[in-house]
């Protein structure tokens, strides 16, 4: 039986996603303690009852890879990465690292820390964002010193390691990779602003175009990097990868890899899959029996 505290929880989800991102803290403080911390009550217990847990979660402790070193510690079989993969691709300073390492583009950055020197050294305009958060939540794009002293405040709301990035100005793309294999490229064109929480989750705000219009070798070049991208950070099963193309160069830059990329029907993986001839039913079949052969 599912108790009432867990009840409340699932009424809680059944809501629209509002334009503001939710507080974190005053969720956690109206759940409750719990013996495992951020986990809630039962949740380990209603898991460890299921065939497979399908992985539904966005940011930090859900994406980081920590809840599936818990789920592999407490023998719960889930979808998707496992937790080196997960945390590799979470921590945006360690992803770019490799990337760098192994000769991909990806926009110049820095990090700051409280107590850090905080002068900017990328220039502007520049990205400013947590260093492993999520859904766009504390991203800011700072023009001036005045925008990059309200950034970083905004950001360090969320995290004490914040990433400096170059601003490439220039068409945004993401690419699905589905079993190591690229799906069709999805362009994303935020009707204004960028492509932040509130033009993620709200409909209408952002035109998403799949297959995207690119020439084949831009295509080809930029499929097979998500490709590589998804092996060099120990990813599996399915994964997102996020590139800008530079306007006056024609070179497209990695921005990050997502590990649990959304997955409502009009989600941007289901749409890259629909563009591929793969149904969402099907979808959502492949991610379960894909993840099931981590198991055999």
């Amino acid at each position: 039986p599912v108790d009432s505290a867990f009840s409340d929880v699932l009424e809680d989800a059944a809501v629209s996603v509002p334009e503001t991102a939710p507080d974190i803290e005053a969720i956690r403080a109206k759940r409750g303690d719990a013996l495992l911390g951020e986990v809630g009550p039962n949740v380990i217990e209603i898991c460890k009852a299921a065939d497979m847990v399908y992985m539904g979660l966005h940011g930090e402790s859900g994406e980081n890879g920590k809840l599936q070193a818990l789920f592999d510690v407490a023998g719960v079989r889930y979808t998707g990465s496992g937790y080196l993969g997960s945390a590799l691709a979470m921590h945006k300073w360690i992803s770019k690292d490799i990337l760098l390492g192994a000769g991909s583009l990806t926009p110049a950055w820095q990090m700051v820390r409280p107590g850090e020197a905080l002068t900017n050294t990328v220039g502007f305009p520049c990205v400013v964002k947590p260093c492993s958060g999520g859904s766009s939540i504390g991203v800011s794009i700072a023009r001036n010193e005045a925008e990059y002293d309200a950034a970083l405040r905004e950001a360090f709301r969320y995290e004490d390691e914040i990433m400096v990035e170059q601003y490439i100005q220039g068409r945004e793309f993401s690419v699905g990779v589905l079993d190591g294999e690229a799906l069709p490229i999805i362009e994303i064109i935020p009707k204004e602003g960028f492509y932040d929480y509130a033009n993620k989750y709200q409909g209408g705000r952002t035109l998403e175009i799949c297959p995207a219009e690119l020439d084949e070798d831009t295509t080809r070049a930029m499929q097979r990097e998500a490709e590589r991208i998804f092996r060099l950070l120990r990813l599996s099963v399915y994964a997102r990868m996020d590139f800008m193309l530079d306007a006056q160069t024609g070179k497209f830059y990695c921005l990050e890899g997502n590990t649990l990329p959304g997955m409502t029907p009009t989600s941007l993986l289901p749409q890259m899959a629909s563009a591929a001839g793969i149904s969402y039913e099907e979808l959502c079949d492949r991610v379960i029996s894909l993840s099931l052969e981590k198991y055999r």
